[in-house]
């Protein structure tokens, strides 16, 4: 599923905490910019001469199903307590991360630098192209694979898709979901999201 590269327009100022109209992105330093950050020791360098072209959205909750706290930041960084929940114990050694992740608020919480290689794929494989996380940025929503997502997950989305694509150009349109890039594997972002929404975003002009 791919989105337009159009720049998105937010026009009502949003209640919930974390919303930027103007994101940006320094390119040097890979980071949001008035974002909350956590950074992930779970990352590395990309191969050389690796272009940024792809955005892949995840969904994730923990516990499964279970929105709010903070145990999704505490996943990425390596410091889930496994005897909080039994799901905890199964996952608790796994280390992944995300670029970023919009929790149910709206917040934006960055793990890995942009620049950086995250490890949010796994096995994958988009338009031939194996090892999706040397040349693609991963978004997790707060959300599981079969609820919809808040409004504000959208508009934010929106936001930094575009804040993305300026300062990666070659992303252009090339958008997808986790469960397109590791089909039978993973299904999300999952039927609660609405690819169309967050087209319509991207394509609003003011």
């Amino acid at each position: 599923m791919h989105a337009n590269n159009t720049k998105p327009s937010i026009k009502e100022k949003l209640p919930n905490h974390g919303y930027n109209p103007t994101m940006q992105i320094n390119t040097k330093t890979g980071l949001l910019e008035q974002c909350k950050q956590c950074l992930s020791p779970n990352k590395d360098t990309r191969p050389d001469d690796t272009a940024i072209d792809l955005i892949v959205v995840h969904s994730i909750s923990l516990p499964p199903g279970q929105y709010g706290g903070d145990a999704i930041e505490q996943f990425f960084q390596n410091k889930l307590d496994k005897n909080e929940h039994p799901y905890f114990d199964e996952i608790h050694e796994m280390q992944v991360s995300s670029h970023a992740l919009i929790k149910r608020s709206g917040e934006i919480i960055q793990f890995v630098p942009f620049h950086e290689r995250a490890w949010h794929a796994g096995q994958s494989n988009y338009q031939g192209r194996e090892r999706c996380n040397d040349f693609s940025i991963g978004i997790e929503l707060e959300g599981t694979d079969s609820d919809s997502f808040e409004d504000i997950q959208y508009q934010q989305l929106a936001q930094l898709v575009s804040a993305l694509q300026t300062a990666y150009p070659a992303i252009t349109d090339n958008i997808t979901g986790h469960s397109d890039i590791a089909p039978g594997r993973k299904k999300d972002p999952g039927t609660g999201f609405d690819w169309d929404k967050l087209n319509n975003r991207l394509n609003t002009h003011e």
